[in-house]
């Protein structure tokens, strides 16, 4: 927040370096007012402000070594200083980061958090968790996964989409990136090399499925290279000659870097990589993969809950659920088994379209009947708009029904709502609403683009967060559904239910496989048996969770604790509790780790009149 000295009507950065107090005082100071005093409380200022400046220092040199050292998230934000160059991911700078983040901690615990003001010791406290979380996470070493059959090196042409292309020097950028590109290979095959060394890997199941994405890259001339896009049509107005000199550029540019490099890759991972991988799968396999499953399971759900304990909580969700999809079952009169209304509803065409267009018009015509109703349960509403768009043709077979991207910082791109149009006949009608609230508005873009928004906060928590609490959020969005209006036809209910059972047979699967040993198929089986989603959609989902252990964890465990906290606020508030307050409490420090949000919320519920 930026506030106007009325003394000297010079623009001073309020609550990053200063307070309230510590205003006035540079106000009189620089108005050529002298102002003495001695007192213990203008000491104990100079504390607080002295802890104050040095901790937001501290924030700001490592956002911008984030940026520096994260290029490519650098210019999905909109900072375009580094759009020449890719991550440097080799195992020197890897380690050097990791002495870095070593210092900057030791750095954080040398401020005195007594001194700082209740915001700041929120800010402290979330910095201190997540370094300290990078580095229980280093020795697990799981940089030597680069990527996975969802991303990686593979579809890195993906970037120029989120990029704006307004001037010369952002295609000549580009041209720099793509000129650099060969010793980002090198880098990520050495990783996959030390993975292979040491036990790291992903199973064949999953991994089998990257050649085809690596030969998409494998065009016969540059001009069809994903990474010639945005040359083929200029944003920009430019001579002919000018636009045939860029072009001409990219294209060499592509000849000699993009298409060897692929060609390498693609040699090495069929020849050496994809050999070595796991037959089965299981994080327990890896070295020290128990252990590992353990950590991984605390820092996605923010809980000390082990992964036995992950396992019941599931296992009981998926048995309420499944009583109340029951009741749907017999409410729509279908009189056979569950399993052969699920049949039902995977197979009969009334459920889905054939073309993609009908499928995407329709995401879109729900959002358009969300958004105006969300300021009934909202007081603030983000200022960021989002946009629907089709997930990439290249990696749609081999990902999910939709993910979201967030926009950009500098507001030049909106968020993005990514849905999957491959194969519509297998992506139920039903599913729409709930999908449309989880991704979109009031879920992951209304929840991301508030936090963005947040100026007073440290740019570490406006661009970061914890999966717990954002995935948690965007699966308790899906259950407003009923407040907004939603769910009118009872197999679109029964699709919110057939999501929050995914959720709950997440517990399971995830657990199951990478602690209990169960096979793809066992996960497969379990899935099938308790939703309505398609075989395809399950095949994706139960690969997406070999591929990263622990994620799938976060979104029941979160949603459980904000549903669990607005019962409570309900109960002893009774004719008091106002939802948009709650949400407003909820939503008001951004993403943060579960304990904390209930601290939040325990202690708003003690301040309601």
């Amino acid at each position: 927040m930026r506030r106007t000295c009325f003394f000297c009507d010079h623009r001073i950065l309020f609550r990053r370096y200063l307070t309230p107090g510590s205003l006035l005082l540079t106000c009189l100071a620089i108005a050529g007012l002298t102002v003495a005093s001695t007192s213990a409380e203008d000491a104990s200022f100079g504390k607080q402000y002295d802890a104050t400046k040095a901790l937001h220092e501290l924030f700001d040199a490592e956002w911008q070594r984030t940026l520096r050292e994260n290029p490519t998230q650098a210019s999905r934000l909109g900072d375009r200083r580094y759009n020449r160059l890719w991550d440097d991911v080799s195992e020197a700078a890897i380690q050097t980061s990791a002495t870095m983040t070593r210092q900057a901690l030791n750095t954080l615990l040398k401020i005195d958090a007594a001194q700082l003001s209740r915001a700041d010791r929120l800010n402290y406290q979330l910095f201190k968790r997540e370094y300290e979380t990078r580095l229980a996470l280093q020795p697990l070493r799981l940089h030597f996964l680069p990527l996975n059959q969802r991303g990686g090196i593979q579809n890195e042409n993906d970037l120029a989409r989120l990029l704006s292309f307004d001037s010369v020097t952002d295609y000549e950028d580009w041209i720099a990136r793509v000129n650099a590109f060969p010793t980002y290979m090198d880098q990520t095959i050495a990783l996959m090399k030390n993975g292979m060394a040491t036990g790291l890997l992903h199973p064949k199941v999953v991994m089998k499925r990257v050649p085809a994405q690596i030969r998409r890259q494998l065009v016969s001339t540059p001009e069809e290279s994903l990474y010639y896009a945005p040359f083929r049509t200029f944003k920009i107005e430019l001579s002919d000659a000018a636009a045939t000199e860029l072009r001409d550029r990219a294209k060499l540019a592509i000849e000699q870097n993009i298409l060897p490099a692929y060609t390498r890759f693609l040699s090495f991972f069929e020849d050496e990589y994809l050999p070595a991988s796991f037959d089965s799968v299981g994080c327990w396999q890896r070295p020290d993969g128990q252990q590992m499953y353990a950590v991984l399971a605390r820092k996605f759900t923010t809980t000390d809950l082990t992964p036995q304990q992950i396992h019941d909580i599931g296992q009981n969700e998926v048995t309420r659920i499944r009583s109340e999809m029951e009741a749907i079952q017999k409410q729509v009169g279908f009189a056979g088994s569950f399993q052969e209304f699920l049949t039902h509803l995977r197979s009969d065409s009334q459920f889905y379209f054939s073309d993609p267009n009908d499928l995407l018009q329709a995401y879109k015509d729900c959002c358009e009947r969300i958004d105006p109703e969300l300021p009934r349960l909202f007081k603030r509403l983000p200022k960021a708009a989002y946009e629907i768009v089709p997930i990439p043709a290249q990696m749609a077979p081999d990902t999910t029904t939709a993910y979201y991207q967030r926009p950009s910082a500098d507001g030049s791109r909106p968020g993005g709502y990514y849905v999957n149009l491959y194969r519509p006949q297998d992506r139920p009608k039903y599913e729409i609403e709930a999908l449309s609230l989880h991704e979109s508005v009031p879920g992951h873009h209304f929840q991301i683009a508030l936090a963005m928004e947040l100026d007073d906060t440290p740019e570490f928590r406006r661009y970061g967060g914890y999966t717990a609490f954002i995935e948690g959020w965007g699966l308790y969005s899906e259950k407003l559904g009923e407040e907004l209006g939603l769910y009118q036809d009872p197999y679109s209910k029964f699709g919110q239910l057939t999501y929050e059972m995914w959720r709950a047979v997440r517990l399971v699967v995830d657990t199951g496989m990478h602690s209990l040993k169960w096979s793809r198929q066992d996960a497969i089986d379990f899935f099938v048996a308790n939703t309505a989603k398609s075989l395809l959609d399950i095949e994706n989902e139960v690969d997406r969770y070999i591929a990263w252990p622990g994620q799938a964890l976060a979104y029941k465990i979160g949603e459980l604790k904000i549903r669990e906290l607005r019962a409570r606020a309900e109960s002893e508030l009774g004719g008091r509790f106002d939802i948009r307050d709650f949400h407003d409490v909820v939503l008001r420090d951004g993403a943060v780790p579960l304990g904390i949000l209930e601290h939040n919320v325990e202690r708003w519920i003690t301040k309601v009149p």
